[in-house]
């Protein structure tokens, strides 16, 4: 059997528990384990003799087993085990006197003291790692990592000269790896003790190569309550094993020599070692070849000589078991700039495909349609929508596709744009449809468009078309787009379904982009009855700073709205302490006397109810596919819950709303915070405050259905009422004219840019409004200091360009929140422009004398991938 970056872990690894908690951090495959990236590599641990000993400081020595005793604790339950240690012989390798230090081990199994007992037995040779302490006035460690060594290694300072004095002055190459194995056998041992007289395995032939793996840095991966990051490193380390890899390369990117450690072979209570390839069946040079066959390079062999680049497989190598922290650091952006120029190659590809299709052409007509509507309008074009309507009509006018994406800021206009656009389109005696994200937003559109074109000549038909229709009223609309009539058809997730028609489709306005994928919006191209393409207009409120542009955007023309519509005033944020009890009161308060003047409020809660762990339907964020961001987002890990608790970087995309800014411990797990808000908590908790008596509260989900929602919606605007708790359900296009407060419970645990699209949901009707922004962030903590940007802050761009900052390194782009899986886990948007840029330059020369990446099948096969992969274009909510 032949092991592939598709083969699935099931079919390799024996041990199924491992499998299913693997399963929960999203890695299924050969590939999501090798793209599971440790967030960070601990730095070589030095070597010291006991006398060099500093306590609260990691260190490393050989020593040789004095005597070992086990005491059972009768205050408790359970064992201690002590083993007394004498480093005399490598003492005297580092010139200093030998002494004596203790190692302690507790535990309630007497399975695990017997194990540790029958290894730690008198004259045992050892290296010991761990971090010392002082107890009763003799230096202890508690509980290190322990390396047996085979006995006729000459004894433990046999030829440790050189590596002892190389590694005090700082010149020794630790050059080995931590054994995953042997740390695992230590911290998980077998359920009973090996019989007496059982042949003992050691974890190290040599003291040499002991020393070695335990002085090199070790990857830290995010870890889960079911897989530790020890157990995550060995499961990685033995698929590497079984691809061929049979030692880490060396800085100059040979394979390390005599003083290196081996990555040791899995034993098969991990991974099943297939007939034939014991440990002693392949050597180093062997295994390099066939790692590399097995993992070939993606790169063009011109580009990674250019850049300077590793091998593919030698990246992976370098990372999950670096020689140092400078060779992981050259894999990281080895593999980053791969992931850049993969994503800049499929961009480029889909833009040179546009362009080679076919599109009706829709120029400009005397007295047209188009320019009655914008005559008729109440209001003044800004310059800004003047110049994209301009823009559009250039590109309507052409015989191939317009692919553009117009972005704007919450209310800036968007909307009259795209109808001038649809317009064209119908004067020319075409088809145009509106894509919507939800029935609510979908009947919202039809009706504002409805009034907007009922003056124009010829009418205008508009047509809407959901899912959530009556059987009559829906065949009613499909026969009307199907007739191929010149109109506007204004539709949700419908319009991609099989049953929908549009002959003469000429134009194709999809709101809120990230709502939609790629193959969603490329079925559309299918719907016409003369094989062309529709042009394509795409809107987005998310900002998207002008970097992240480029990277994510680079196959459209991209327009950007930055002014507002005249009489919209600012909206003031205000950032409160939710423990702030007469803050909070006085904000009610103030609701209130909002509410008695005829206005609306929303009060935003990450989760549905209490029990909930599953991700908001309509709450814009990644669901159970999910992070990938360690390709986590299988994600409902089993750590922490939507409820509160620890999590896992796995858990984080599961929960209720974007929440990018997750803090990990050193063991790759989060810090526990409290339990989120709810909206069927927060509504029964504010109904019962004297503020708010006498007002009817309505709530809404994505779980409520479609005519529920837009009842529910119908009695928000009407006053009926007139507090509204929901969900982020709300985030997208929603438009109530009265709405003047929103009240964001949890803020400190949203993203920025979708803090800034869920304020735009008021202030729409030229009234004076406000956002208050519920926290319960630590004083001085970043989640205080991204708060403080969107209070100082109404400038969409400014806010993404700060989201992207305080992300930092990682999949910047994210996991897309409809729930697709971003192939982008190392890029930095912000950081890595110029590598961007570079990396487009190359792909241009690249595909300018290879369209079709003929030659580069690895190339295309990843570039395939990256498409289909990622099915949204956000970088983040």
């Amino acid at each position: 059997m032949s092991i592939t970056m598709d083969t699935t872990l099931a079919s390799l690894v024996t041990n199924k528990r491992r499998v299913s908690a693997l399963k929960s951090l999203g890695i299924v495959t050969v590939g999501d384990a090798l793209t599971y990236y440790p967030f960070r590599v601990t730095e070589p641990v030095p070597l010291r003799a006991i006398r060099e000993a500093a306590p609260g400081q990691q260190m490393a020595f050989a020593a040789v087993i004095r005597d070992m005793r086990v005491v059972p604790m009768n205050a408790r339950r359970g064992y201690r085990l002590e083993a007394t240690v004498d480093d005399a012989d490598f003492a005297r390798s580092r010139r200093v006197p030998g002494s004596t230090a203790r190692l302690t081990f507790f535990s309630y199994r007497k399975s695990y003291v017997d194990w540790v007992s029958m290894r730690l037995r008198a004259g045992t040779s050892v290296v010991v790692s761990g971090m010392p302490s002082e107890y009763m006035g003799q230096l202890q460690f508690t509980h290190p990592e322990i390396l047996t060594v085979a006995p006729g290694s000459a004894g433990t300072g046999a030829g440790l000269e050189g590596y002892a004095r190389g590694a005090a002055s700082g010149n020794g190459a630790f050059a080995g790896s931590t054994d995953p194995y042997a740390s695992a056998q230590s911290a998980y041992p077998p359920a009973a003790a090996a019989p007496s007289g059982a042949a003992l395995k050691y974890d190290a032939d040599t003291v040499q190569e002991a020393l070695t793996r335990v002085c090199r840095p070790r990857p830290v991966y995010h870890a889960s309550s079911r897989i530790s990051s020890e157990h995550i490193h060995e499961t990685i380390l033995g698929l590497l094993w079984m691809m061929g890899a049979r030692t880490s390369s060396t800085p100059d990117g040979k394979h390390a020599g005599a003083g290196s450690a081996d990555i040791v072979a899995p034993t098969t209570d991990t991974i099943a070692v297939q007939n034939g390839e014991e440990k002693s069946g392949t050597t180093a040079e062997s295994g390099a070849e066939a790692l590399s066959q097995s993992i070939p390079d993606v790169l063009p062999e011109s580009v990674r000589k250019a850049k300077n680049l590793m091998h593919r497989a030698e990246a992976f190598l370098a990372i999950h078991d670096p020689a140092s922290t400078a060779r992981f650091k050259e894999a990281i952006e080895t593999l980053r700039y791969e992931e850049a120029f993969v994503s800049q190659t499929s961009l480029l590809k889909a833009r040179s495909h546009a362009h080679k299709s076919a599109a009706h052409s829709c120029p400009l007509v005397t007295d047209s349609l188009r320019d009655q509507f914008i005559a008729s309008l109440p209001f003044s074009l800004t310059a800004g929508q003047q110049q994209v309507i301009h823009d559009i009509a250039a590109d309507l006018a052409h015989d191939w596709p317009m692919q553009r994406l117009l972005q704007g800021e919450v209310g800036s206009g968007k909307t009259v744009v795209a109808l001038a656009a649809m317009l064209q389109a119908v004067d020319a005696g075409y088809q145009a449809v509106l894509v919507a994200p939800t029935q609510v937003l979908a009947e919202q559109h039809a009706e504002t468009i409805g009034r907007m074109v009922e003056q124009l000549k010829p009418a205008i038909p508009v047509t809407l078309l959901t899912g959530g229709m009556k059987l009559a009223a829906r065949r009613k609309a499909l026969a009307a787009a199907s007739s191929g009539e010149p109109g506007i058809i204004v539709a949700t997730h419908a319009a991609f379904s099989k049953t929908f028609q549009a002959p003469h489709l000429a134009l194709v306005v999809i709101d809120e982009q990230h709502r939609f994928g790629v193959e969603q919006r490329e079925s559309l191209n299918a719907k016409t009855d003369d094989g062309t393409t529709p042009h394509l207009l795409v809107m987005t409120a998310t900002p998207i700073p002008r970097t992240a542009a480029m990277t994510w955007f680079g196959d459209l023309d991209i327009s950007w709205l930055t002014e507002l519509p005249g009489g919209r005033k600012p909206i003031r944020t205000v950032v409160v302490n939710e423990a702030d009890a007469a803050t909070m009161g006085r904000m009610f308060a103030h609701i209130r006397a909002r509410v008695d003047a005829g206005e609306r409020a929303y009060i935003v809660c990450p989760r549905i109810d209490a029990d909930d762990e599953e991700n908001e339907g309509g709450s814009g964020v990644s669901s159970a596919a999910g992070s990938a961001r360690g390709r986590a987002a299988a994600s409902g890990s089993s750590a922490r819950t939507a409820a509160g608790g620890r999590a896992t970087r796995a858990a984080v995309d599961a929960i209720g709303i974007d929440d990018p800014y997750e803090t990990f411990d050193e063991n790759g797990e989060t810090v526990a915070r409290p339990p989120l808000h709810a909206v069927a908590e927060i509504a029964d908790r504010l109904q019962k405050l004297p503020q708010f008596q006498g007002i009817r509260f309505a709530t809404l989900t994505g779980r409520d259905k479609d005519d529920v929602k837009t009842q529910v919606m119908a009695d928000f605007a009407g006053g009926e009422t007139p507090i509204l708790v929901s969900t982020t359900v709300i985030e997208v296009g929603v438009d109530v004219k009265r709405a003047s407060c929103i009240v964001i419970f949890d803020a400190d645990r949203y993203g920025l840019s979708q803090l800034h699209q869920l304020r735009g949901r008021v202030g729409r009707g030229g009234t004076n409004s406000w956002a208050f922004l519920i926290s319960r962030a630590e004083p001085g903590s970043p989640a205080e200091q991204r708060l403080e940007v969107i209070h100082h802050s109404l400038d969409g761009a400014e806010i993404a360009q700060a989201d992207l900052e305080f992300r930092g390194a990682g999949d910047v782009l994210g996991d897309a929140q409809s729930g697709g899986k971003s192939s982008l886990k190392l890029l930095r948007v912000v950081k890595d422009a110029d590598m961007i840029a570079d990396a487009r330059t190359r792909a241009e020369q690249l595909l300018a004398a290879d369209p079709e990446l003929a030659d580069e099948v690895q190339l295309a096969g990843a570039v395939l991938d990256f498409t289909r992969g990622n099915e949204t274009f956000l970088t983040s909510s």
